[in-house]
């Protein structure tokens, strides 16, 4: 994400929170990725106070830069000084963060920028400690349908990277190991009064790639565009299971008591 697209980044984490309003869960330490100077903050601050805030920030946003929205923002919590780039995880696969560490992973429109989910969900679960839940958003396969029958070769349209839907998302998670995932879907149309505001748009979501010296016929796009909205949650239970094969998990011996007999008088 982008700038422009600031306030969809916002939407969809106000719709996520309230998602969330059913769900009990103490949470101690939080991991929030993509991590930007939102006004969620306000409402995470309020919901769980006291929390240590762990952030794997956006591109272009610095720790400082966190830090410093979330002290204007009165952020009650404690939070970390420290933040780890989006761009060390996307190029290494990894959270710079300890396994066991989290109680909540809260995810907003990451995951269709990414080439192969399941390294994203599988890191999620390392983190996680056992009874953590992981929340999400992501943009699905029908974002931005409308471009798919233009026809100008000034402009080179994309596909989101990742075109997973709520379906193969579940079965991804159940792979990993998550328990109860709850999957949810909607449709948002973007309606645009200037053709120019819509270009922007598309770029910030990544499905468009624009060269320097493009000048795209701007009378021949939509106006307007539609955004398919994924979110999900799902446990991190039976994490001292190993995984399972053909459906039956395995439990290490170490992991299982031992029960002795008193001596006899």
């Amino acid at each position: 994400m982008t700038q422009p697209i600031r306030w969809l980044q916002d939407e969809i984490a106000d719709r996520m929170l309230q998602k969330l309003d059913i769900v009990k869960l103490d949470v101690k330490d939080l991991l929030i990725v993509p991590d930007f100077a939102g006004k969620h903050l306000d409402v995470l601050a309020k919901r769980f106070p006291k929390v240590r805030t762990l952030s794997i920030t956006e591109e272009g946003v610095s720790s400082f830069q966190m830090w410093r929205a979330k002290a204007l923002r009165n952020w009650r919590t404690l939070f970390s000084n420290t933040a780890s780039p989006l761009a060390s995880f996307t190029s290494s696969g990894r959270f710079d963060i300890p396994d066991n560490s989290v109680d909540l992973v809260f995810s907003n429109l990451l995951i269709q920028d990414l080439a192969d989910p399941k390294h994203f969900l599988r890191e999620c679960w390392r983190v996680l400690r056992e009874g953590g839940l992981l929340t999400f958003s992501y943009l699905g396969p029908d974002t931005g349908k409308e471009l798919r029958s233009l026809e100008i070769p000034s402009l080179k349209l994309k596909n989101i990277l990742s075109p997973w839907d709520m379906h193969d998302m579940g079965d991804a998670l159940l792979a990993e190991r998550f328990s109860d995932p709850v999957m949810d879907m909607e449709y948002l149309t973007l309606d645009y009064e200037k053709p120019e505001l819509l270009l922007a748009d598309i770029s910030a979501l990544n499905l468009l790639h624009l060269g320097p010296d493009a000048t795209p016929q701007l009378e021949l796009l939509p106006q307007k565009l539609t955004l398919e909205v994924v979110y999900g949650h799902a446990w991190a239970l039976g994490k001292h299971l190993a995984k399972a094969k053909d459906n039956v998990a395995y439990i290490d011996l170490n992991q299982i008591g031992r029960k002795t007999r008193p001596d006899s008088a």
